[in-house]
C-alpha cells in the first residue's frame, strides 16, 4: 500500500488531480494498458465555478471584426450587427463570462473613442496587432449588449498602461451607475437608460510587459491607486477586482502582489501559453503539421500548468489562507505559428484534435484546484489562437476545442468529486507523461459526470473506476476523437472532428469500466 500511495501521488501531481485519502478498495498500480480510478463521492470537494469556462475576445486580427461583429448592413446574416451563426454557437456553449477589450490592446484603448454614433467615432492605430486601423465601431455598448443578449457576465480590462485613473473611474461609472451623474447621463444620451451589470474588472493587463513594463512593486502601488477609484455604484453589485498577475513562473510577482495588495483584490491573474517548441524564440511549431515527438512535447509543456498553479497557490496561501483571492488564469491555451499566408499580427491558427486533448487536460487541472482557481479565459474565442470558432466571410466552423468546452459544460457549477488516479505512462523516447487525465462532478440534480482524456495516440486504455459513496443505474456517454491527432475541421470539411455517442462504458454495481480509445476525450453521465 505504501508503494501504491507514492505512485498515485506522483500521478496526481503530474495531472493536477487532488489526491484523496485512499478508499477501502484502492486501485492497483496501473499496467501499460490499464488505468484505475476511485471516485470519492463520499468526500465531496468544492463547487467548480462556471467561470473556469470563460472566454477571451480581444481587438486582435479577426476576433471582433468578421468574427463576432459584421455590422448591421452586412450581407452576412446578423442581428444588430452580430453574426447569427456565431451567436447561436456561443449560446449553445453557455459562455459564463467574457474578457474584453484585451489583452495588450486594452492598454492602448480609450473607451470614449468607442461610444456614440459609429460614424462619428474616431479611428485608432492598433500598434500591437497587425498595424491595422481600428474604426471603433465595436465599443462599450456593442460588447455589453452582446453579453446581455447571451446571458454572459462581462469581464472588463481597464487601461492602466497608457490611461489615467480618472479615465478608468469614469468608465466604471458610465457602465454601472444608476445615478443622475455626468457619466451615467452620457450613457443615457448614447441610448442606454439602465446601467449594465459588470461584475468583473481587471486592473490592467500584463503590466510586467506590454501593459507598461512595470516592476511588481510599482504595479502593486498602481493597482491600489486604481482600485481605490473602481467604485461600486450599484448597491446590488459588488465589483470583483482582478489584479494583473504573473507571467508563467514569475513567483516574485505573486509574492509582491499578495504581500502589498492581496487584501485589496478579489483575484490575481496568471498567464501561461503552451508552446509546442517550448520557446518564444524562433518557430513555435505548426498548428497542423507535427509528428508524434512534437505532439508529445506539446502535452508535456501544457502539464507545466499544474506546477504553476501549485506554486502560485502556495504563495497565495501564505497571505490568504482562507482562499478569498481567486487565481484567475485569464490567458491560456496553445500558441502555434500562424497559418501560412495570413497576417502574422493576426495570430490566426488552425485547431486540431491535439488541441482538444490539451484543452481537456487544462480544464481538468483547473477543476482539480477549484478551491483556488475559480476563473479562467482561454485565448481566444473566434479566429485567434486556440479559438472556439473560425470564420471565413459567410462561412463558420466549430473547432475541436469548441466541442470539448461544449461537452464539459456539464461540470459548470457542479460539486467536485475527488479522484484517485493511477494512469499508465505515455512514453516517447526517454520521456513519459500520464496518458489519462480525469475529473468528476455531481450536479444539483444528483447526476454524476466523469470526463476522461487519453493522450496516447497509439493505444486504447481500459479504465476501471470504483465508485465510493456513489450509486448509478445506467451510464451514457459522448466521445471526441478522429483518425489522427492532426485531424481538424476545415470550411470544406467542417465535421471531421465532432462528438459522437459513446457506448464503451459499462456499469456493474460499484464498478464502472471504460474502454477509452486512443487520442480521445470522453464525457460520461451516471
Amino acid at each position: 500500500m505504501k508503494t501504491l500511495l507514492v505512485h498515485l501521488a506522483l500521478f496526481s501531481t503530474a495531472t493536477g488531480l487532488a489526491l484523496a485519502e485512499p478508499a477501502p478498495a484502492s486501485p492497483s498500480t496501473a499496467s501499460s494498458s490499464n488505468a484505475t480510478i476511485v471516485l470519492r463521492g463520499d468526500q465531496p470537494g468544492p463547487v467548480i465555478s462556471k467561470n473556469i469556462y470563460g472566454q477571451f475576445s480581444e481587438h486582435l486580427g479577426r476576433c471582433i471584426y468578421e468574427g463576432i461583429w459584421v455590422g448591421p448592413d452586412s450581407p452576412i446574416p446578423n442581428t444588430k450587427g452580430y453574426r447569427n451563426d456565431v451567436l447561436a454557437a456561443l449560446k449553445t456553449l453557455q459562455v459564463p463570462q467574457l474578457r474584453w477589450p484585451g489583452g495588450c490592446f486594452a492598454d492602448e484603448y480609450h473607451w470614449r473613442d468607442g461610444i456614440g454614433p459609429r460614424e462619428k467615432r474616431p479611428s485608432m492605430y492598433n500598434s500591437h496587432w497587425g498595424g491595422v486601423v481600428e474604426n471603433n465601431h465595436f465599443g462599450t455598448h456593442e460588447f455589453l449588449d452582446l453579453c446581455e443578449m447571451l446571458g454572459i457576465e462581462p469581464y472588463i480590462c481597464l487601461n492602466v498602461g497608457s490611461g489615467t485613473v480618472q479615465e478608468a473611474m469614469e468608465w466604471v461609472e458610465y457602465m454601472t451607475s444608476p445615478a443622475s451623474s455626468p457619466m451615467a447621463n452620457l450613457r443615457r444620451a448614447n441610448g442606454r437608460e439602465q446601467p449594465w451589470k459588470v461584475p468583473y474588472i481587471a486592473v490592467g493587463n500584463e503590466s510586467w510587459g506590454c501593459g507598461g513594463s512595470m516592476t511588481p512593486a510599482f504595479y502593486a502601488d498602481n493597482y491600489k491607486r486604481y482600485n481605490t477609484f473602481v467604485k461600486n455604484y450599484d448597491r446590488d453589485l459588488r465589483i470583483q477586482r482582478i489584479a494583473c498577475g504573473a507571467n508563467g513562473d514569475n513567483y516574485e510577482w505573486t509574492e509582491t502582489l499578495m504581500k502589498e495588495a492581496g487584501r485589496n483584490m478579489h483575484g490575481l491573474a496568471l498567464h501561461y501559453y503552451t508552446l509546442p517548441s517550448g520557446s518564444w524564440r524562433g518557430k513555435k511549431g505548426s498548428a497542423t503539421q507535427f509528428d508524434e515527438a512534437e505532439y508529445f512535447a506539446t502535452l508535456r509543456n501544457t502539464l507545466k500548468m499544474e506546477e504553476l498553479i501549485a506554486k502560485h497557490s502556495a504563495i497565495m496561501d501564505k497571505y490568504d489562507p482562507e482562499k478569498k483571492v481567486a487565481l484567475v488564469v485569464d490567458e491560456w491555451g496553445i500558441w502555434t505559428d500562424v497559418e501560412p499566408g495570413t497576417n502574422p499580427g493576426f495570430l490566426y491558427q488552425q485547431n486540431t484534435l491535439r488541441d482538444a486533448i490539451l484543452a481537456a487536460i487544462n480544464l481538468h487541472l483547473f477543476q482539480a484546484h477549484a478551491d483556488r482557481v475559480t476563473m479562467a479565459n482561454i485565448a481566444q474565442m473566434v479566429n485567434v489562437l486556440q479559438a472556439m470558432i473560425l470564420t471565413d466571410k459567410e462561412k463558420m466552423l466549430l473547432t475541436p476545442t469548441y466541442h470539448v468546452f461544449e461537452m464539459f459544460k456539464v461540470h459548470q457549477g457542479a460539486t467536485l468529486i475527488p479522484v484517485v488516479l493511477a494512469s499508465p505512462d505515455y512514453v516517447v523516447g526517454k520521456e513519459k507523461i500520464p496518458a489519462v487525465s480525469v475529473s468528476a462532478s455531481r450536479n444539483a440534480a444528483g447526476k454524476v459526470h466523469v470526463s476522461l482524456s487519453n493522450a496516447n495516440p497509439n493505444a486504447a486504455i481500459t479504465v476501471t473506476c470504483k465508485l465510493a459513496g456513489l450509486t448509478g443505474s445506467a451510464v451514457t456517454g459522448r466521445i471526441l476523437t478522429a483518425p489522427a491527432v492532426t485531424s481538424h475541421n476545415t470550411f470544406d470539411a467542417p465535421h471531421t472532428v465532432e462528438p459522437a455517442a459513446f457506448d464503451g462504458a459499462k456499469l456493474a454495481g460499484d464498478t464502472l469500466t471504460v474502454a477509452l480509445p486512443a487520442k480521445s476525450v470522453v464525457v460520461l453521465e451516471l
